[in-house]
């Protein structure tokens, strides 16, 4: 049985722990201060809206959402921006309870969709959004300008 809370700066020491795992994995150097620090200022802010997912006793994965807004359906638009889930609690069906809040959400600020991108790489999540009901967009493409330091 899993319980989905709303993350707030008293979950921040587990969250952090989480998001370093999530970074890792897309191979980023561990920094969980750094992170936490990152965290704090999303959460202290209401930048973003993060569930956290609790499996067996203590917290395994989480979603991050961040507002966006859609010119067609002039409407709140949620970029699902971070989902993730412990290796050692995968096939139990949390990320899949994840996305159903996060949709649920969705109802509850009026907002029209969810947006995601992942890697063409992550294979775990390019078979699981699918089978979310989310629709490959091959119709765009999505381009980063990154600010050199």
């Amino acid at each position: 049985m899993s319980t989905i809370e709303t993350a707030t700066l008293e979950h921040l020491n587990e969250f952090a722990e989480l998001f370093d795992q999530y970074r890792v994995f897309y191979r980023q150097a561990s920094d969980v201060e750094k992170g936490k620090s990152f965290l704090r200022e999303r959460v202290k802010n209401n930048e973003s809206v993060t569930f956290l997912i609790k499996a067996d006793g203590k917290f395994v994965g989480f979603a991050q959402l961040y507002s966006l807004f859609h010119y067609k359906t002039l409407k709140r638009q949620w970029l699902l921006s971070d989902l993730f889930v412990n290796p050692d609690f995968r096939g139990r069906g949390l990320s899949i309870d994840l996305i159903d809040r996060c949709k649920t959400y969705c109802d509850e600020t009026a907002a029209c969709g969810l947006l995601l991108e992942t890697e063409k790489t992550n294979d775990i999540g390019n078979r699981l959004y699918p089978k979310c009901g989310f629709e490959l967009d091959s119709d765009h493409n999505y381009y980063n300008w990154w600010k050199k330091s």
